[in-house]
């Protein structure tokens, strides 16, 4: 698979397909961090030893036993231009670590875009799996696949009393990382979410926006994640992440259910006044389109709205980013320019379910 079709398939198999709870959980992800034994990490690698890195691992997936687990393209950073780069980084397939820091880094990729495998990031080594809906034991399950067949050909930085060793602290242990991204305007509306993040916190977790640490929850997405890996087996990680969702999910389904209860036609209003500003739209800047997109998939969900998908909120939070406007318009825009191609977009995908 050539790198345009990478670039041009803008809907991810993640965005595009249901999975379990998908009113809710728009997708699970999982991702180990690994480091060769042997090698400097990234952070003090020379160029020769992170060169050394990727051909070893472009070798690897040659290996018939990795083809036989899903073929992958290799796409090296410093080939790439910053628009693709950042395109990349808004599908979720890459980290803007990477996309920044990229003189030495590269990316596999398989071709649905459900696995990514992130070389010379923080770490020699970065699997990812991206699933729709809650599907956080699929996720790790596929990870540990992948983590297991690479672990044939490579011996990994461990150690016996700490696990898999990291250049950040924070992933020394079992090295994963397990998150959900949510969709909570039931609890925003209802104004629980102040309450229930410092609760989550306590509980060994962490609440990010839609990009992760340091991003805004924009569209009433959250992405909920562990933060402890040492100490604790991937399968009681998942478990405790796991437990933490559904009890969001039941919380999440009724703060809807009151509102319906006791703010029925201003909530109804107030979907169909979203749908009308995105319909009709010549200009829109992100964090309103993002507000809308949430209203519209909350009016899916609640029956409000019958014609259209309920995957548009995942497909158009991802395309109206800034990489994929310009994409879309062929070149850089000004910010006053993105805006309006942002508003056509929307207006086309909605047209096109009518």
């Amino acid at each position: 698979m050539s790198l345009e079709r990478f670039l041009n398939q803008a809907v991810s198999s993640w965005m595009s397909s249901e999975g379990p709870d998908s009113d809710i959980v728009l997708s699970s992800r999982i991702r180990l961090a690994r480091n060769i034994q042997d090698y400097k990490f990234p952070t003090l690698a020379t160029n020769e030893e992170a060169a050394a890195i990727i051909q070893t691992m472009e070798e690897m997936v040659q290996r018939s036993d990795f083809q036989k687990l899903v073929p992958f393209e290799l796409l090296k950073m410093n080939e790439l231009q910053p628009l693709q780069k950042r395109v990349l980084v808004e599908k979720h397939l890459i980290s803007p670590h990477l996309a920044e820091d990229s003189a030495h880094g590269a990316c596999l990729l398989s071709a649905n875009e459900e696995i990514s495998i992130m070389l010379n990031e923080e770490d020699h080594i970065r699997i990812q799996c991206l699933f729709p809906g809650l599907q956080l034991v699929e996720a790790l399950k596929l990870a540990n696949q992948i983590d297991d067949v690479l672990e044939q050909h490579v011996v990994y930085a461990f150690d016996e009393k700490h696990g898999y060793l990291t250049s950040c602290p924070t992933n020394v242990g079992t090295g994963l990382r397990a998150s959900v991204m949510m969709h909570l305007p039931g609890l925003v509306l209802t104004h629980q979410m102040n309450r229930i993040v410092p609760a989550i916190n306590q509980l060994g977790l962490v609440v990010r926006g839609i990009y992760g640490e340091g991003s805004e929850a924009l569209g009433n997405i959250f992405q909920i994640s562990n933060q402890i890996t040492l100490g604790k087996s991937e399968e009681d990680i998942v478990s405790d992440l796991f437990s933490v969702v559904s009890q969001l999910i039941s919380q999440e389904r009724a703060a809807r259910e009151a509102l319906v209860k006791t703010s029925n036609i201003q909530l109804e209003d107030r979907v169909f006044r979203s749908l009308g500003i995105l319909s009709h739209s010549r200009i829109i800047e992100s964090k309103e389109a993002a507000r809308c997109l949430s209203d519209v998939r909350l009016g899916i969900d609640m029956g409000y709205i019958k014609d259209i998908s309920k995957n548009i909120l995942n497909e158009l939070m991802i395309l109206t980013q800034p990489g994929f406007l310009q994409q879309y318009a062929g070149g850089a825009l000004r910010p006053n320019e993105r805006d309006i191609r942002r508003a056509t977009l929307i207006r086309e995908r909605i047209r096109l379910e009518k």
